[in-house]
């Protein structure tokens, strides 16, 4: 398998992902930029949406989306538990993973943006805010956002949570995602997945 990314991006969670279930992979940097990956090529040849993540398979086919390569990781060794193997608590898990992906996700995007107007980045922010401030009042003293069992849907949060330090929202406002954020970050494997991208030497 070849994951697509940038280093620090939104792929982050899907690289910590293969770390945590022991799939074999290779990183493919990309350069969103000039969509060019590191030999040159194209990379909307790859993915013609034109942006990461990008998961290919050792079948040649192409999963886009973080939340669907997520999953997809996820299953592919249940022994890891990265999503529940079935039931009402495997739709919880898919619920958070949605709400990371849709609601705080997209609320930080306009953060990043050059040129966008400042009326865009404010609600943006002011949005994150919101969605940050729900997220810390439903974790409560639960150690992962379903409780004990570490999940794809935590690594993905846990990315975000790091682009905080990067638009100026302080995560530290909020207690219950701070521990959260420092929990997962010292998991052996988000470490390793942190050194892959060069985030952490």
């Amino acid at each position: 398998m070849k994951l697509y990314f940038t280093p620090g991006a939104c792929p982050l969670a899907a690289n910590i992902a293969l770390h945590e279930a022991g799939v074999p992979f290779d990183l493919v940097k990309v350069d969103l930029a000039t969509k060019k990956l590191e030999d040159g090529s194209d990379f909307n040849a790859v993915n013609p949406k034109g942006y990461v993540p990008a998961l290919r398979l050792d079948s040649g086919e192409v999963l886009t989306e973080n939340a669907a390569i997520l999953q997809y990781i996820a299953d592919r060794n249940p022994g890891a538990k990265l999503l529940p193997a079935s039931g009402l608590e495997r739709y919880e898990a898919i619920g958070w993973l949605a709400f990371v992906n849709a609601e705080i996700h997209k609320a930080f995007s306009p953060l990043f943006g050059h040129g966008i107007d400042d009326a865009v980045k404010a609600f943006g922010r002011a949005n994150a805010i919101k969605r940050l401030s729900y997220v810390n009042d439903a974790l409560g003293s639960k150690k992962y956002l379903t409780g004990d069992q570490f999940t794809v849907a935590d690594a993905y949060l846990f990315v975000i949570l790091n682009w905080g330090a990067h638009v100026g929202i302080d995560i530290g406002q909020w207690p219950n995602l701070k521990r959260l954020q420092s929990t997962v970050g010292a998991r052996p494997n988000v470490v390793a997945a942190l050194k892959a991208e060069g985030l952490i030497h």
